[in-house]
C-alpha cells in the first residue's frame, strides 16, 4: 500500500475488504519496510543489513533488522486495532523463499541464490518465521482464518536462470524444478493454513505450484497467453484457487468494475469451464502491489477488486 501511515492502511484494507481483510505492507516507509528486508526481519537466527549493493547477511542483528521489526509491530498494532471481534479470513503475506534468495547476497557478495544449501537455509528460517508470524497474529485476532500469500516474482527467473550476479554481467544458473518444487512443497506443509503463492511475471509455473500444494496462484491477467490456457483449466478443475489481477495496480481511469473481469469471462467460455465456478474458485484482485498508486487510486483498486468479483457471482455468464 502508499503512504507510510499504519492506522490508514489498516483502516482501509479492513474497510474495504470486509471478507479478506489483509496486513498492509508500507515500502514507503524506507529499509526494512520494503518487500526483501520486511520478510527477512522475520527470518529466525539469519539476520540481513543494507549495504550499497542491496540486502546482505549479516553476523548479528543490527539496526536494520530492528527496522524491520519495528514496522511490523507498528502495522500489527495497528491491524489489531481495527480487527476487534473480527471473525473471518485474514490474510498475511511475505515473500517466498527463492525471491528471498535472489534478493539478499551472501556474505562474500555473491547472491544466496548461487548456494543451494543457503538457499535451504533460507527456506527453513523462513518456514520457522512464518510459524511464530501466524501464531503471533492468533493471539492478536483470534477470529481469524489466516491465509498466508506468498509473494514469488523472481520464481520464472529461477528456473529460467535469468537472475543476474551481484556484478551483473552474468546470470546465475537456473534452478532445477523439482530442487524449487521441493522446497516450496516443505515450507507449504509445515505451516497449517493455505498458502497462496503470488507472481506478477509472465511464466508463472503453475502446475509446479499446484504440485507444492498450494491452495491457490495469484497472478497478473494481462500476462497470460492461450498457451496457458490448458494448465489454468486444470489447475481450476482440481481445484486450485485462482486470483485474477485485473484491476491496474496504478493510477487509471477505470470506472466499469464488470469491464475489469471481462477477461476471466472470457477465459472460462474459452475453456468450457461452469460459470458457477467463477464464485468459488476466483478471487479478483489489483495486478500486483499498490505500493506505487496513489492512496485515492488504491482506495479504489481495492473498492473495483470487490465489485468485480460481485459482478462474477451475480451474474457469471
Amino acid at each position: 500500500m502508499p503512504g507510510t501511515d499504519a492506522r490508514e492502511a489498516a483502516k482501509t484494507s479492513t474497510g474495504a475488504l470486509e471478507q479478506l481483510p489483509f496486513l498492509p505492507e508500507l515500502p514507503a516507509r524506507g529499509p526494512g519496510a520494503d518487500m526483501i528486508g520486511r520478510s527477512a526481519g522475520l527470518l529466525v537466527e539469519l539476520f540481513a543489513e543494507v549495504q550499497p549493493s542491496g540486502w546482505r547477511f549479516a553476523d548479528r542483528p543490527g539496526r536494520d533488522t530492528r527496522r524491520a521489526h519495528s514496522w511490523l509491530g507498528e502495522d500489527l498494532d495497528a491491524l489489531e486495532e481495527f480487527t476487534q471481534g473480527y471473525q473471518g479470513a485474514l490474510k498475511l503475506q511475505a515473500v517466498g523463499p527463492w525471491t528471498l534468495a535472489s534478493g539478499i547476497e551472501l556474505k562474500h557478495g555473491e547472491k544466496a541464490l548461487a548456494d543451494r544449501g543457503a538457499c535451504r537455509d533460507i527456506a527453513g528460517s523462513l518456514a520457522e518465521g512464518l510459524r511464530r508470524h501466524l501464531a503471533d497474529v492468533r493471539r492478536r485476532v483470534p477470529g481469524a482464518q489466516l491465509v498466508l500469500q506468498l509473494d514469488e516474482p523472481s520464481l520464472p527467473a529461477v528456473l529460467a536462470g535469468q537472475v543476474k550476479t551481484a556484478s551483473g554481467f552474468q546470470r546465475l544458473r537456473s534452478v532445477d524444478r523439482q530442487l524449487a518444487e521441493e522446497v516450496l512443497r516443505e515450507l507449504v506443509r509445515g505451516l497449517d493454513v493455505p498458502v497462496v503463492v503470488h507472481c506478477c511475471a509472465p511464466g508463472v509455473p503453475v502446475p509446479l505450484l499446484r504440485r507444492a500444494g498450494v491452495a491457490g496462484v495469484s497472478l497478473d491477467f494481462g500476462l497470460l497467453t492461450e498457451r496457458e490456457d490448458d494448465v489454468i483449466g486444470e489447475a481450476v478443475e482440481a481445484g486450485t484457487v485462482i486470483l485474477a489481477g485485473v484491476v491496474p495496480s496504478t493510477d487509471e481511469d477505470m470506472s466499469d468494475p464488470a469491464g475489469s473481469v471481462t477477461g476471466v469471462r472470457t477465459l472460462w467460455r474459452r475453456l468450457g469451464l461452469d460459470p458457477e465456478l467463477l464464485g468459488r474458485r476466483v478471487l479478483v484482485t489489483p495486478t500486483c502491489g499498490l505500493a506505487g498508486a496513489s492512496p485515492v487510486y488504491a482506495r479504489k483498486a481495492l473498492s473495483l477488486s470487490v465489485r468485480g468479483a460481485q459482478s462474477l457471482v451475480d451474474n457469471p455468464e
